[in-house]
């Protein structure tokens, strides 16, 4: 998280920012060409608009006081415009006006259109440049889960923020440039006075944007923590704990906090602005009434019109305003590119395990897979989880693995599932690295019931199915794996069958009728073995848990089934519950991440060792009454550890 914090205050440079830029103004382009092209140009003319109606205007002023009757002769020579019929004048204004509207209405539109196809642009990008990790490593890294988070955020704001801040940029610099032309073709003087009423105005909002930054990465450890209590609050898997535990409260004293210390960062930037900004405003103001000043003394002299005075007081402030736009959205515009750069960073990020050069073909497994001097650790300064582990899963055979809990059970699982690579030794498939194999084509062959499987919030078809998306809408094979894993009963007993949606989530009217449900515990772990069954004809299957949220009954029957539905496919099966793993053809117990004991069932009872010792707990656990309800235990349990 620090790292991350940290680099989200890290300052882009230049060429990084004007990267940073061209991507998003790339994906701009992307989304929209016409509606990019259009944007582009509406900006240009909404630019140009203000200083043609102060230009118009003064023509008007001055057409008016020369057409006069009771005007004096004009003291110089009728000024450009003057001669101009005034209803053509007004129907001009009239024209830029309109045109103005019509162009403020098209320029949301506009941005409106580019906004949402840019986020589809970058949603794509995002998630695919995810889905291209093929391990676990940089999801379970605090820092790069932070990241990705603010790479969240970011795609669905950041570049929209960029392109919007450019273009506003742009327009507010065209309106400037414009004024200052009208301006100077009136006189030099005049223009040096409009720059100098207009600068203090600038260097506030420059100063004020540099303090903001500041304050804003000062105070983000502390916003992201008060997100995280406000998340908490909301979240439904801390529902239950925060009520029972009454921790709501503690919650909401943190969050406010939080807010408490962010909001005194803010103030105390606030008063600043006030501090600075106020006596830098009133040198403005008065360098510009001196400047008007000086104007109507000249006008009197005949030097120059009252038209030309409207320009200047128009430009003044169309200046003074547009300088301190630009300001706000350079600003706006940074701090947009800073979060751009977290998804930029994500989207290049390279995957965590290697790609083969030239990969190997994985035949289906014939042999056996081969652990061969396994050391494996999460963090280059961590602990040892894996310890020059070795051992051989025999193709077509039962592997179990016994273990406490942080023996390296589960890590083992994921390296045999290529989720990690080894930080030492390899392993092998019939003589194959499976570094050497693509990890598409490895997993393809192989199936598993995790020990925290997934409940979707889809349909019970989509929950099996998600599996194997070739067979998603095969409703035969998706009910033979359901009824394989005894799950069929309970499915078809639902509103729309295979059809229900197994959430509530989706359906937001209290009195909707709709037929969401949620299931029990066991109905989703049954779900989940019916989502790996349905892989069958795998070459590698793995049980890590299969049966932990089930009853006594309900599990000895999901291990008889599962017992025959593996015949012929290499299993390893993972369960504290060790009754369960006795039809194993082998067994290993796992200690801190080496292997102690290894043999079958009746050898290891007969060594008196780690296995035997845990075995026995159990079992006069469950005959001595150990059951939870204080009853004796369901036969079918008691013989399956004590057989």
């Amino acid at each position: 998280m620090a790292a991350a914090e940290s680099g989200a205050g890290e300052r882009a440079g230049l060429r990084e920012s004007v990267l940073r830029t061209g991507h998003a103004l790339s994906l701009a382009w992307r989304a929209g060409p016409v509606s990019a092209s259009l944007y582009l140009l509406t900006t240009i003319v909404l630019g140009l608009i203000p200083a043609g109606l102060a230009l118009v205007t003064k023509w008007l002023i001055d057409a008016l006081q020369f057409a006069s009757a009771a005007a004096p002769a004009p003291p110089q020579p009728t000024p450009a415009g003057a001669d101009l019929p005034p209803l053509l004048l007004v129907l001009i204004i009239g024209f830029l006006g309109l045109v103005q509207a019509v162009g403020s209405y098209l320029s949301t539109y506009l941005n409106s259109r580019i906004k949402r196809g840019v986020t589809l642009v970058v949603q794509h990008r995002l998630y695919s440049a995810v889905n291209r990790l093929d391990g676990v490593r940089r999801f379970e890294d605090p820092a790069f889960r932070d990241r990705l988070r603010l790479a969240q955020q970011a795609a669905g704001t950041a570049p929209d923020a960029v392109v919007q801040a450019l273009f506003g940029a742009l327009q507010r610099l065209l309106t400037i440039t414009g004024f200052l032309g009208v301006l100077v073709a009136i006189s030099p003087v005049i223009t040096a006075i409009t720059v100098a009423a207009a600068a203090p105005a600038l260097f506030v909002q420059l100063s004020i944007s540099r303090r903001q930054a500041s304050m804003m990465w000062s105070v983000s450890p502390r916003t992201r923590r008060r997100l995280f209590y406000q998340t908490l609050m909301l979240d439904l898997a801390a529902i239950k704990e925060t009520r029972l535990f009454g921790t709501g409260g503690f919650l909401l004293g943190r969050m406010r906090d939080e807010t408490v210390t962010v909001n005194r960062a803010e103030e105390r930037l606030d008063r600043r602005v006030l501090l600075t900004q106020g006596p830098l405003s009133v040198l403005g103001s008065v360098v510009a009434a001196g400047g008007l000043i000086w104007m109507i003394a000249a006008t009197v002299r005949g030097e120059f019109t009252i038209g030309d005075v409207s320009a200047f007081i128009a430009a003044v402030a169309g200046v003074q305003g547009a300088m301190a736009m630009i300001v706000t959205d350079i600003t706006r515009g940074y701090h947009s590119l800073l979060m751009l750069g977290h998804y930029m960073q994500v989207i290049r990020v390279r995957s965590d395990l290697p790609v083969p050069a030239e990969p190997r073909p994985l035949p289906p497994l014939r042999g056996e897979i081969r652990v061969q001097d396994v050391w494996f650790r999460y963090t280059d300064d961590g602990p040892w989880v894996i310890r020059g582990l070795s051992m051989t899963i025999p193709a077509a055979g039962t592997l179990a693995i016994v273990g406490l809990n942080g023996a390296g059970k589960s890590t083992l699982v994921k390296l045999l599932c290529r989720m990690y690579d080894p930080t030492f030794g390899s392993i092998r498939w019939d003589g194959a690295d499976i570094r050497d194999v693509r990890v598409d084509e490895l997993r393809a062959r192989i199936s598993a019931v995790f020990q925290d499987y997934m409940c979707y919030d889809l349909s019970v078809r989509e929950n099996i199915g998600i599996s194997s998306l070739d067979h998603i809408d095969d409703t035969d094979r998706i009910r033979a794996a359901a009824r394989d894993a005894g799950a069929a009963d309970f499915a078809a007993a639902l509103p729309r069958g295979y059809e229900t949606m197994l959430s509530r989530v989706f359906f937001q009217d209290e009195g909707d009728d709709s037929d969401g449900v949620t299931l029990s515990g066991g109905q989703w772990q049954r779900l989940a073995t019916a989502r790996a069954l349905l892989r069958r004809g795998r070459d590698l299957l793995f049980l890590d848990e299969p049966t932990s949220g089930l009853d006594a009954a309900a599990e000895q029957d999901l291990h008889d089934r599962l017992r025959e539905l593996r015949a012929g496919t290499t299993t390893v099966l993972i369960s504290h519950r060790l009754g369960t793993l006795r039809h194993a053809d082998r067994i290993v117990v796992l200690q801190d991440g080496r292997i102690t004991e290894e043999g079958g069932h009746d050898e290891l009872m007969a060594a008196q060792g780690e296995y035997a010792r845990l075995f026995s707990l159990q079992a006069a656990d469950y005959l001595n009454g150990g059951h939870p309800d204080g009853e004796a235990p369901d036969r079918g349990s008691a013989t399956a550890l004590s057989q």
